[in-house]
């Protein structure tokens, strides 16, 4: 049976954006399985409302919805055992957890302040003007404002990464010696500024930045031949 899986994108269909979609697509991508991209906009909320949600990724397996990267990364490895594990057993996935939240607060929320006015550039017209009042009244300024001082905002970022670059120093991926879930969760935030901002948040000679490009690579470059900035 097919699985459908609902990916935000903005002017592009082809450039998915959102940093939890990409947990989803490394996640189905490690697990070796297929799914048809439905693309979805922000205002585009009906479309997955009979799922139970109002946001994505949402994933259909059949007649069978799955609404939440984190669920939908559990649903995959309860579901398909045979496959390749996403947490390598039950201690994996219990770490994993903290991570999901670690990826969260840290990562995601940690470069959101420094992408989010470029957000915009990549949506249509309503997308856009839905977008950037949600988020204004979520910061509390205009977008340009919350970017303002991201040149030296960057720096407490890289800082707060340490926890991730000194894992590197004695193992290739957060996963040991070949990535899994845990990587994917922080790697969909690195990803999500990739596609939707020119702004540089990794130096080239970080541990971290060389770990990205190794996910960028990962699966025959999945995630590096979705379009996006050279950063």
């Amino acid at each position: 049976m097919t699985l459908k899986l609902f990916e935000l994108v903005g002017t592009d269909p082809a450039r998915p954006f959102s940093p939890y979609c990409w947990r989803t697509r490394m996640a189905l991508a490690h697990k070796g399985l297929c799914a048809e991209t439905i693309p979805w906009c922000f205002t585009e909320k009906d479309a997955i409302a009979p799922h139970g949600s109002e946001r994505v990724p949402v994933l259909l397996d059949g007649e069978t919805s799955v609404v939440d990267s984190w669920t939908i990364a559990n649903y995959l490895e309860d579901k398909y055992p045979d496959r390749p594990s996403l947490f390598g057993g039950e201690g994996g996935r219990a770490m994993a957890r903290m991570l999901n939240w670690w990826g969260d607060v840290t990562v995601i929320g940690g470069m959101s302040p420094m992408i989010v006015a470029d957000i915009p550039l990549n949506l249509k017209p309503v997308d856009a003007a839905y977008f950037r009042k949600s988020r204004e009244v979520r910061f509390g300024k205009p977008l340009e404002e919350v970017v303002a001082g991201r040149d030296k905002a960057v720096e407490g970022f890289r800082k707060s990464l340490d926890p991730l670059r000194l894992t590197l120093k004695t193992q290739s991926y957060l996963g040991g010696g070949q990535p899994n879930y845990a990587d994917y969760i922080v790697f969909g935030g690195f990803q999500w500024a990739r596609v939707v901002s020119p702004f540089k948040l990794l130096g080239e000679d970080d541990p971290v930045y060389a770990w990205r490009e190794r996910l960028l690579d990962a699966f025959d470059g999945m995630a590096r031949k979705s379009p996006g900035f050279a950063v």
